[in-house]
């Protein structure tokens, strides 16, 4: 009990010192408060014939001023040092000027060509990129011809060529015109155009070129003779001729074939 009481008057002495405290902060400052200037009033009076005139005995008590002190001594100036000691002016030898010819020649002037600039390396290309290969499709199969037969003006070039051989001549440079008569032994179907395909055309090419002696075909021989429509299937048709391989024989010969384009 006397703890608990004890603390609670200490607590509040406590709360109460903060409170002065903090009143004492807030409270502005008193004022000081104003200084009176007193006013003095002075008055002359006129002071006495006898005041103002001094006394014999105040002159012989005052005491005389002061002897003046002497100037200080001015510095003797410094004496002028005259040295009677002359230098020899030394003497120089004349400069000989070198004797150079007003109308002397110049050596000729020899301009160098410049240095060729290297040439740059030629970059190396790079390889070109491998071609697709075509995806598979439908492949058109050339309508089967009736075998032609051989007219008079071939059988009369083949007779004439037959007896030119048994006569020991050399055999002729020209091909023979052996029309649809070729088979080839191996050929490679064309290929359908993509471009024929989506848009569902249907045509036919008539091709013609010649067979050398080994049997393969000269591609710089190929002539398109007809085709419908026309500029469609030209290249396919080219390409797989290209590939084909006939009989060997002892003349060249000239060949039609006749390519059908047909979607199934």
């Amino acid at each position: 009990m006397l703890r608990r009481a004890f603390a609670l008057v200490a607590g509040a002495a406590l709360a109460l010192v903060l409170f002065i405290l903090l009143a004492l902060l807030v409270v502005p400052p008193k004022a000081e408060p104003e200084k009176r200037l007193e006013t003095m009033t002075l008055s002359m009076a006129e002071a006495t014939a006898e005041e103002s005139e001094p006394s014999p005995t105040s002159t012989a008590s005052a005491p005389s001023p002061p002897a003046a002190t002497p100037p200080p001594p001015q510095p003797a100036p410094a004496p002028s040092i005259n040295s009677e000691i002359a230098l020899p002016e030394p003497e120089l030898e004349p400069m000989e000027a070198p004797d150079v010819p007003m109308e002397a020649s110049l050596p000729e002037l020899q301009e160098t060509p410049p240095e060729p600039q290297p040439k740059p390396e030629p970059q190396p290309q790079p390889d070109p990129e491998p071609a697709p290969e075509p995806t598979p499709e439908p492949s058109p199969t050339p309508a089967p011809e009736p075998a032609a037969q051989p007219s008079p003006a071939a059988s009369e070039s083949q007779s004439s060529e037959s007896s030119g051989a048994a006569g020991g001549s050399a055999a002729s440079q020209e091909p023979v015109d052996v029309g649809t008569s070729a088979k080839p032994t191996r050929r490679d179907d064309p290929t359908y155009p993509s471009r024929a395909q989506r848009r569902g055309i249907e045509g036919y090419v008539v091709v013609q070129f010649i067979i050398r002696r080994d049997g393969s075909v000269d591609p710089g021989s190929i002539e398109v003779l007809e085709a419908n429509p026309p500029r469609v299937f030209d290249r396919a048709a080219r390409q797989s001729i290209t590939d084909w391989q006939f009989q060997p024989s002892d003349q060249r010969r000239r060949t039609q074939q006749r390519f059908e384009f047909k979607l199934r």
